[in-house]
């Protein structure tokens, strides 16, 4: 999956369960300082991209790395690291 495809498909989470503007979706954007966000649309957050992408979050393992997001950046990495994950042989 393209880095573009990527963001694509998380700037339509961000509109359509966050009704946020795709003006103000950049790489460079805030997640709670500048979208609003907070800890309870985190979750919602992390429910969708598991959805949207099919990976599954393990608390063990991504709770640092979700906690330490603060960018859409951040996310668009995550699902990278994720996504590689995936693929990588047993």
């Amino acid at each position: 999956m393209s880095e573009q495809e990527i963001r694509e498909r998380v700037h339509r989470i961000m509109v359509n369960i966050f009704e946020l503007g795709g003006a103000s979706l950049r790489p460079e954007t805030t997640l709670y300082d500048e979208l609003g966000l907070d800890s309870l649309d985190s979750v919602d957050l992390v429910v969708a991209l598991e959805k949207e992408f099919g990976f599954k979050v393990v608390r063990s393992t991504d709770e640092e790395r979700i906690g330490a997001m603060r960018k859409l950046q951040d996310i668009y990495e995550f699902i990278r690291f994720k996504l590689d994950a995936k693929h990588e042989p047993a």
